[in-house]
């Protein structure tokens, strides 16, 4: 039987209530009814488990007993359908070995009959429904951040990257330690990501460590955990980064700035596959993956004695060498697109991007990488007005670096008036004959560079022609 919820609330969740006391039942489905909740009643287990397969209830009241079944044999057999299914159990006949019974099969608690204050039970279906919602955002979360680390979310069509990608999908299918080498800013976490995400870690953690951002006196502890009294202040059991990420993946960034007495540590776990705790001798056993990351040159820091050479060889077994953005320019349009995509909301009208500013940002040299064609875009997104970002909603800090200079000798000489002609023709190009673009690319008002453009016999139809004037 079905009992409907308050006219006047939302279904706040479905429960399935199985106890063949009808009267206990019918009490349960009026209660929980006017809270909100689409109530059914059953007295089967049968007819129950059809129910969880057929219905999805997302909370089910499940008596211990019933007639001809176990309460314990039917909750067996609605998890195996639906694990995600919240499962109360209530009895008349409790006992620890019961409950402890029902707790091991999956239930997510456990009621004793006559409930002495149905608020409880009201309350303990609120507490499932929030587990179950909060699992299942979790879950949600955690298919987002695997579907944000596929490998088609790695962006790039030039052949250094496509060598990349050959690479990353690989690796993605061995359990080979990664040094990931690159500038910063050109993406090295998020490959790591990707492999990681890619691999039967997955679901598994995946643990960030900046080397380069804890203290000497603590990164130790932070990696491999301490033991109580192991140092002034260590009063718990920590377990450490390697610990915690058992199964999973630990990523160390900035390899290179790790101290010396640290390295031997870590070489040991790399070799051992073992931790020892800042002050126990007692090891501990982990199952990790390792990938690291730098921006300098750790064959370099080798031979200065400042990086162990046989870390650096275990580190190294597999080398991917993340190429600079003014390396591989003609990633820099698909990247644009992909992050006016990721930043295109009801906030910002903008969906596109026009040529002349396109072309601006492929002649940038983009020291930041692939963070900085982020950042320009955000911002370039929170500034627009209109649906295609242009020149004018570039950020003055990167116009400062792209505005026209003279790469070779004017036609008209070393003269100043040869060289402001040049700029202003350079700038016009670049704009598509667009002078209030034009303006904002030299640093000048409109109407300036109306009247100089009339001195120097420059019209902006020629450029939307394409007729390039004489220079």
């Amino acid at each position: 039987m079905t009992s409907p919820p308050n006219s006047l609330t939302l279904h706040k969740g479905r429960v399935l209530i199985v106890d063949d006391e009808a009267d206990l039942a019918n009490t349960l489905s009026r209660a929980l009814a006017l809270e909100g909740h689409a109530v059914t009643t059953l007295v089967d287990g049968a007819a129950a488990v059809e129910e969880v397969a057929r219905e999805a209830p997302d909370v089910l009241l499940l008596d211990i007993r019933l007639q001809g079944a176990s309460g314990l044999d039917v909750l067996a057999q609605v998890k195996a359908i639906r694990p995600e299914l919240e499962v109360i159990m209530m009895t008349g006949y409790a006992t620890v070995d019961s409950a402890v019974a029902a707790m091991k099969a999956g239930a997510f608690n456990y009621l004793k009959k006559p409930f002495e204050n149905l608020q409880h039970v009201l309350f303990t279906v609120t507490k499932a429904l929030e587990r179950k919602s909060l699992l299942n955002r979790t879950r949600q979360l955690e298919e987002e951040l695997q579907d944000r680390f596929q490998f088609s979310n790695v962006i790039g069509v030039s052949l250094k990257m496509k060598e990349i990608f050959k690479k990353i999908r690989r690796l993605a299918y061995n359990e080979s330690n990664v040094l990931i080498q690159g500038e910063s800013g050109t993406g090295k976490e998020f490959i790591a990501r990707a492999i990681h995400y890619n691999s039967p870690r997955r679901n598994q953690n995946f643990i960030p460590l900046d080397c380069g951002a804890l203290p000497e006196g603590v990164i130790a502890s932070e990696l491999f955990g301490h033991v109580p009294g192991s140092f002034t202040g260590a009063k718990t059991t920590t377990q450490g980064l390697f610990r915690v990420a058992d199964r999973g993946t630990v990523f160390l960034d900035e390899i290179g700035e790790l101290p010396l007495e640290v390295q031997v540590k870590l070489l040991r776990v790399l070799q051992e596959r073992e931790v020892r705790p800042v002050g126990s001798a007692t090891p501990v056993k982990v199952d990790i993956r390792i990938i690291a990351a730098t921006n300098c040159n750790l064959e370099d820091a080798v031979h200065r004695g400042v990086f162990r050479q046989d870390l650096y060889y275990r580190l190294k077994v597999v080398s991917l060498d993340l190429p600079p953005l003014r390396e591989r320019r003609e990633d820099i349009t698909p990247l644009v697109h992909h992050f006016i995509r990721k930043y295109a909301s009801e906030a910002s009208r903008a969906k596109d991007i026009d040529a002349a500013a396109l072309r601006l940002l492929s002649r940038y040299d983009w020291p930041g990488n692939v963070r900085e064609v982020e950042n320009c875009i955000e911002s370039a997104m929170a500034m627009a007005r209109g649906e295609t970002l242009g020149v004018e909603n570039l950020p003055d800090a990167l116009m400062e670096h792209v505005r026209p200079t003279v790469s070779a000798t004017p036609s008209g000489g070393l003269s100043l008036k040869a060289y402001e002609k040049y700029a202003i023709v350079q700038a016009l190009t670049l704009c598509d004959g667009d002078v209030l673009r034009g303006a904002h690319m030299l640093g000048i008002g409109k109407s300036t560079l109306y009247r100089k453009m009339k001195t120097h016999q420059i019209a902006p139809r020629a450029f939307l022609e394409s007729e390039k004037p004489r220079i």
